[in-house]
């Protein structure tokens, strides 16, 4: 298979795999504390990753590769989490979705700068149109509504793009499963003892969903899906493939009506449309 194709079937996969984590963070944070949810996911993760790196006696990554593995572990493990978490606090899942509109800019503005991508200008045109289609939407129908809620998801965002354009550029040497395994562990004492610290009294008053909420974003938005994500970025290129991001709102969408029963406006599919189309153009002037 040609590695460009691999690199969009391995993203798209990944952005699947994504399209549920804020819906299941929308619903665990209904019985857990956002922190709590943070720190529980990342050491869950952390310890598979742990197995994993233990199961195929992977290499120790060499000291350099430390301040890369720390800024992933800011920007995934820990920033866009915990941001987000908070951020559910105070708005739905269906409106945050839209807000990953904005993934893209900001994962292919740093793998600019950390990556070394050189998309063209044409490029720039169609994703910050697609960004100022979601930034407008959040302005007529976010900011008058939650301020915080959207500040938080914009933070996180931006944190998020960080993390993927600098695990994506790491994991050309590491690999991607592994880059994300190094990152949680080295995070993990820190996870395990804030688990500890923030958790509830009685786990008796948290219902199922919540749990199910908690499992799904430890096991696949912490772990199986940066698998094939970080992979899927180092094929096909950090700006390129990192446009697939806008088809996430679709299936976030679909999954907070189907599962959450939230409302989804015409506003929302319209503005979805729209910066779906814009990924189409982008697409051709990646590199």
């Amino acid at each position: 298979m040609d590695k460009t194709a691999g690199g969009w079937i391995n993203g798209f996969v990944g952005v699947l795999i994504f399209s549920g984590s804020l819906p299941a963070t929308r619903v665990a944070v209904m019985d857990f504390d956002p922190a709590f949810l943070t720190v529980a996911r990342a050491a869950t993760a952390g310890i598979l990753g742990l197995a994993l790196l233990l199961i195929f006696r992977q290499k120790r990554p060499e000291r350099r590769d430390l301040l890369s593995l720390a800024i992933v572990a800011l920007g995934v493990v820990v920033g866009f989490p915990l941001l987000t978490a908070l951020a559910l606090k105070h708005i739905t899942s269906a409106h945050s979705i839209i807000f990953v509109g904005l993934l893209p800019l900001a994962t292919a503005i740093f793998g600019v700068i950390r990556g070394g991508d050189r998309p063209k200008p044409a490029f720039w045109l169609f994703s910050c149109l697609g960004s100022a289609l979601v930034a407008g939407f959040a302005v007529t129908q976010g900011v008058a509504a939650a301020p915080l809620g959207d500040m938080l998801m914009l933070a996180a965002i931006i944190l998020c793009g960080l993390g993927y354009a600098e695990g994506a550029t790491l994991s050309r040497k590491l690999g991607g499963w592994q880059v994300i395994s190094w990152a949680l562990v080295l995070s993990l004492p820190v996870m395990l003892a804030l688990t500890l610290i923030t958790m509830p009294p009685s786990l008796e008053p948290v219902g199922k969903a919540a749990w199910i909420g908690l499992a799904y974003v430890s096991l696949f938005s912490m772990l199986i899906g940066f698998v094939f994500w970080y992979r899927g970025l180092a094929q096909g290129g950090i700006a390129a493939v990192g446009q697939l991001q806008l088809l996430q709102p679709f299936f976030g969408l679909g999954l907070a009506a189907t599962l959450l029963h939230e409302p989804v406006s015409p506003a929302m599919i319209a503005v979805t449309a729209a910066v779906v189309l814009c990924v189409v153009g982008a697409k051709q002037y990646a590199r």
